[in-house]
């Protein structure tokens, strides 16, 4: 007999689940992107090389008598880093006997927000390794005068950018005398901790940062780059649900072999600065 018009079957709930779990993944990511000032995402292919380059200029003698050959300037241009794009794919399963013992909610909907966490965690890590590969360095006596080290240095480094505003990334352990101490409200984006702290320097909080350590940046410095999993040769062969930005994939199936159900998520957001001198190091001094 034919199923009758209009009856909800599972593959219905399976999509609901995967369409809101990526739309808390992609919304927390433009909370974060609102936060540091991102105005780029790249989608790449998977595979693809990021190159970031140190630009040397040479700047020749602007006096020139009249008449003379006027010598020549030169802007060097160095590879400082790569990055190459990949995927990360993550699968879980639940068995048909966890079902029935937990419920549908504890047994998946709940272990998939344990998921969607985890990743997210993945990313802010990501986030604390490319900050710490800079090469501006800055420190001062005590949280607020190291930062406003950092700050003078970025400055001076993107004077002629204008860059938008200074980005700091610290551990929670090392603003917490600061944060006693100053009238400042705070706010979550992507789980990180926000809040802004003095003239254009805007803080967040994560452990993956060591403790006396502190990193900084211009807002414009950070892109997102990610490979395209919406679309393509990928819809082909696998029905993953992404939003328009394609940042995240996901999808829920049922394994009839072993009467599981599986999660499956792909994902390879990276970010990177187009200036890695533009990255500043910090230490906190006594």
């Amino acid at each position: 007999m034919a199923v009758q018009e209009n009856t909800n079957i599972t593959t219905d709930f399976a999509k609901a689940q995967s369409i809101d779990f990526v739309t808390r993944f992609n919304g927390s990511i433009k909370k974060l992107q609102e936060l540091l000032g991102i105005t780029r995402r790249t989608p790449m292919g998977s595979g693809a090389i990021i190159k970031t380059y140190k630009n040397t200029v040479t700047l020749a003698d602007g006096d020139v008598a009249e008449g003379e050959i006027i010598p020549l300037s030169k802007v060097e241009n160095t590879l400082a880093n790569t990055y190459e794009l990949t995927y990360k794919k993550y699968r879980r399963a639940v068995t048909l006997e966890a079902i029935q013992r937990n419920g549908f909610d504890q047994a998946v909907i709940d272990a998939d927000n344990a998921l969607l966490k985890k990743i997210q965690s993945n990313v802010r890590s990501s986030f604390a390794t490319f900050l710490s590969t800079g090469t501006g360095t800055a420190t001062g006596s005590g949280f607020q005068a190291s930062v406003a080290n950092a700050w003078g240095k970025l400055q001076i480094l993107f004077e002629d950018d204008a860059a938008g505003d200074v980005i700091v990334l610290a551990n929670p352990m090392d603003i917490s005398d600061y944060i006693g101490g100053a009238n400042i409200s705070t706010q979550q984006a992507f789980g990180m901790t926000y809040f802004k702290a003095f003239t254009d320097v805007s803080i967040l909080t994560n452990a993956s940062v060591p403790q006396g350590k502190f990193y900084a940046t211009v807002s414009d410095n950070i892109n997102i780059a990610y490979p395209l999993i919406s679309g393509g040769e990928i819809n082909k062969a696998f029905n993953f649900t992404t939003d328009e930005s394609g940042l995240i994939g996901i999808t829920h199936t049922s394994d009839n072999t072993r009467v599981n159900y599986e999660t499956t998520i792909l994902t390879g957001v990276t970010m990177f600065a187009e200036r890695l001198d533009g990255v500043i190091v910090g230490t906190i001094g006594d």
